[in-house]
């Protein structure tokens, strides 16, 4: 049964290789959790004269550089002056030079989103007409080459350290405190804590290239890492490092406790600190991923991100655990196996662990989905109809463990019978170097085998009596001849020449202590290994475990995924922005959501400046209107009066007045804005800068 573990184990580290690096390579083209909703001048149109400044609006809000928005002419050079502004929550404007000459015109842009992930794309639109450009409108982002395929790496690795560490650390706390003590448990523990670590160390240098350039020399750019420990992201991978020192003392303390003898109060007194210690230090690692990344946008960050810290534990609770079993039952020395009673309590956690996966899975799936067709028309939802299937498999499979386990518990079963024994050979005092002593020993506590080999180095008579019957020597009828058979001359050879002959059957009978004791741990080891019920669950927890392996690479895809309700967003925003290309006073033309800029001057101090209005969803019915004032140069301000009139002069309907409330500075908007019928309506703005000062602005935008 030994011979076999190998060739699994290295089946199973093949297999997260390959399915690892299958779901990262195809999961870079979808990194994007902000999504490009409007812009103005919009994707395709052609417009009779040429724009101030372009403006770009997202699902959510998004960090932008200096050179984040480019505005190229046909020949690939850049039109676009100044920095990018924001001129509202979502809306993003650069500036152009002036007296622009007809053609086409590109423009690109490289942001990051609100939950850390790197934003990139383009489109046209044209001045006049169209015309060719040397520029190629593409959407490659950073996150496209080498440092995105690391950096995805990374974010697996870091997910899989979090969770062999966390789970194992409690697998052993709260199910098996006798694994303290095994070195293979040990291993894994330390291994889930150094991986953790490096890969986030990884992730904070690689962050800045990966958010910008892309490029690897720029990973230890002390300019680019500056400017990462200010962000969001930044701070967290930071948290997260602080915290795994905390979390290096826990599993110090967790591990070397097994090393001392304790009476049963101090044991419970341990337990419980390093129980709350540790579930703290847990929570707080998984809160560095919560707090910059799903969870802390969209809806309800509030809730989501205490939720999601829930869902993150419960997965290493259960994933990890299982690590944990899995080492346990293949590694565990034959005196400290795993027994009946442990794989119970894991039983028993891992359910309670299933129950808040289910719970807290139920409720981000309708955050982020927002709709039954998302599960099926984006790709998020797939992944997660994916991640479900394989949960499903592993409960599945975790039932079949589960009844094993109970046969395993059942009175007279052999690995019951066994343990009871082994507890009885356990409390037995040795008190010889024997054959049957050292069995014993092999059989008890792991401690009763060293002191049998003591007791065959220190006692010379039993051991070289062994030996002799073993080897045909006649050590012992030579000691026993008398002295006074020879003169005392004789008797001093014969005394020394015994005494090395004893010294050398004592190392000779030590020796033979530690192959027996071997011998009679490998003949219990195949015994336990025969045992049918802990083989089938020895079985069933390693299919379980290789189904977790690509359960974390989806669900690590799926922290790298556009989530479905944001894409939905963005397609019906490209939807609504599919035009002609045909010229039009009116950068708003089609359905959808409409965004209109109407450039000013009162001809007063102060009158020149930019009015934008944003109707949505342009339609029959209710609408919401928001309109936002700037000056030349970007800056938002107030004006002591604005109003807002619709006409729809085919029908003869209107001017319908509207009047909106302030908001915030130079952003102001109304809701129910109702629209009767559809057509080709004229949207007129007054703006009154000044008690004299005053004029209005209007542009014609297809409704409904």
């Amino acid at each position: 049964m030994t011979q076999t573990i190998a060739p699994r184990v290295r089946t199973l580290v093949l297999l997260f290789l390959a399915v690892t690096g299958a779901l990262l390579a195809g999961a870079a083209p979808a990194s994007a959790h902000a999504a490009l909703t409007g812009s103005d001048p919009r994707q395709g149109t052609v417009v009779e004269t040429a724009p101030a400044q372009v403006s770009l609006t997202f699902s959510e809000p998004v960090a932008v550089s200096d050179d984040a928005l480019r505005v190229l002419d046909p020949k690939g050079e850049r039109v676009d002056k100044g920095d990018p502004a924001g001129t509202g929550s979502t809306t993003y404007t650069v500036r152009l030079l002036g007296g622009l000459p007809d053609g086409t015109y590109t423009v690109t842009y490289q942001v990051v989103s609100a939950d850390s992930h790197p934003v990139a794309g383009a489109f046209t639109f044209s001045v006049g007409a169209p015309s060719k450009t040397s520029v190629e409108a593409s959407a490659q982002s950073s996150a496209d080459g080498l440092v995105g395929s690391l950096y995805g790496a990374g974010r697996y690795l870091s997910y899989a350290g979090f969770v062999v560490m966390v789970g194992g650390a409690a697998f052993v706390l709260a199910c098996w405190q006798r694994g303290s003590g095994v070195r293979a448990v040990q291993r894994l523990v330390v291994s889930g804590w150094l991986t953790l670590t490096a890969s986030t160390l990884a992730l904070l240098l690689l962050r800045g290239s990966y958010t910008s350039s892309g490029k690897i020399g720029d990973v230890l750019d002390l300019t680019l890492l500056s400017g990462v420990l200010q962000t969001k992201t930044g701070a967290a991978l930071v948290s997260r490092l602080l915290l795994l020192a905390a979390a290096a003392l826990f599993i110090a303390v967790l591990f070397g406790s097994a090393q001392y003898r304790r009476n049963d109060e101090e044991r419970r007194d341990l337990s419980l600190g390093l129980a709350v210690g540790g579930t703290v230090v847990a929570a707080g690692l998984a809160a560095s991923w919560a707090m910059s990344e799903h969870a802390s946008q969209g809806l309800q960050p509030g809730l989501a991100m205490p939720v999601d810290v829930v869902h993150l534990l419960a997965v290493a609770a259960w994933l990890g655990g299982l690590t944990a079993l899995l080492v346990a039952l293949y590694r565990a020395p034959a005196d400290t196996a795993v027994d009946t009673a442990a794989v119970q309590r894991f039983s028993r956690l891992a359910f309670g662990s299933v129950i808040a996966l289910v719970v807290t899975g139920i409720y981000q799936s309708w955050r982020q989905l927002g709709s039954w067709s998302a599960f099926t028309d984006t790709r998020y939802g797939q992944l997660l109809l994916v991640k479900i299937g394989l949960v499903a498999v592993m409960v599945g499979i975790a039932y079949a463990s589960r009844r094993w386990t109970a046969r395993l518990a059942e009175p007279g079963a052999p690995g019951t019978t066994r343990e009871k024994r082994e507890e009885t050979a356990a409390a037995v005092p040795v008190t010889g170097g024997g054959a049957g002593q050292e069995g014993t020993g092999a059989t008890g506590t792991g401690e009763t085998g060293a002191g049998t080999e003591k007791t065959a180095t220190a006692s010379a008579p039993t051991p070289v009596s062994t030996a002799s019957a073993d080897t045909g020597t006649d050590t012992d009828t030579e000691r026993e001849k008398p002295a006074a058979v020879t003169g005392s001359a004789e008797v001093r050879a014969e005394d020394s020449e015994a005494g090395a002959k004893a010294g050398g059957d004592s190392a000779r009978a030590a020796q033979l202590a530690r192959q027996r004791a071997a011998v009679a741990t490998a003949r219990q080891k195949r015994l336990r290994d025969a045992d049918p019920n802990r083989l089938g669950l020895r079985r069933s927890v390693l299919a379980e475990a290789g189904v977790a392996v690509v359960l974390l690479a989806i669900t690590t895809v799926l922290t790298q995924t556009e989530p479905g309700r944001t894409e939905q967003e963005a397609e019906r925003a490209a939807s609504a922005s599919s035009v002609p290309s045909a010229p039009s006073s009116s950068s708003a033309q089609g359905t959808g959501a409409v965004t209109l800029n109407m450039p000013f001057d009162t001809g007063g101090k102060d009158g020149k400046g930019v009015v934008t209005i944003d109707l949505d969803p342009a339609r029959v019915g209710g609408n919401s209107l928001h309109v936002y004032v700037e000056r030349t140069d970007g800056k938002a301000f107030d004006v002591p009066e604005l109003k807002v009139a619709l006409t729809l002069s085919a029908k003869s309907i209107g001017p319908l007045p509207v009047v909106p409330d302030r908001v915030s500075t130079g952003h102001l908007s109304a809701s129910g804005v109702q629209i009767p019928m559809a057509g080709d309506w004229t949207v007129e703005v007054t703006v009154r800068t000044s008690d004299i000062d005053q004029v209005t602005v209007s542009k014609n935008a297809q409704i409904g």
